[in-house]
């Protein structure tokens, strides 16, 4: 958590993490439009949006095409480094290892999260990578943030993707 975050009230950061999520679930909304599995990020840094990004591993024939991932990357290059302490993660589906795993590399400051994913989630659901003392950074993680928005996204594209076959 940065330091302005730190002296904000828990109500104006509580706002703020729904207003962001709700920009992540546009993306997580176009990316469904668009075919791909509905997950939309967003990266903040001092209460600025510096990047927003969607799934586009269909697209791009990339397994990494993550939302989170792309949004971090771009971020980094927005920035023009690589370590990321004082920006924060919003992404609609609790990130998986890999993404976790990058955020980690990239020493992101916190990442919240809507809805937790059971099987493949690693920021608390499956795996604990944010809080794994042996690794040389930990990250702050809030989940929850418009879980059942972000969930009915997912489980409409699923539902209409099941409907055809």
């Amino acid at each position: 958590m940065s330091l302005a975050e730190a002296w904000r009230s828990a109500d104006d950061v509580a706002e703020d993490d729904e207003r962001f999520m709700r920009t992540a679930l546009e993306q997580a909304k176009r990316a469904a439009l668009e075919g791909e599995v509905p997950i939309g990020a967003v990266v903040v840094c001092q209460g600025e949006v510096i990047a927003e990004a969607r799934n586009h591993r269909e697209a791009d024939a990339d397994p990494s095409a993550h939302a989170e991932f792309s949004a971090i990357m771009q971020a980094s290059r927005e920035l023009e480094r690589w370590r990321l302490p004082d920006c924060t993660v919003y992404v609609t589906l609790e990130p998986c290892i890999m993404c976790a795993g990058l955020m980690h590399q990239a020493r992101i400051g916190r990442c919240v999260y809507g809805a937790p994913d059971a099987k493949a989630g690693a920021l608390g659901s499956l795996y604990s990578i944010h809080a794994d003392a042996r690794l040389n950074h930990t990250f702050e993680v809030q989940s929850g943030v418009l879980a059942s928005e972000c969930a009915d996204v997912l489980l409409e594209f699923f539902e209409v993707r099941r409907g055809e076959k």
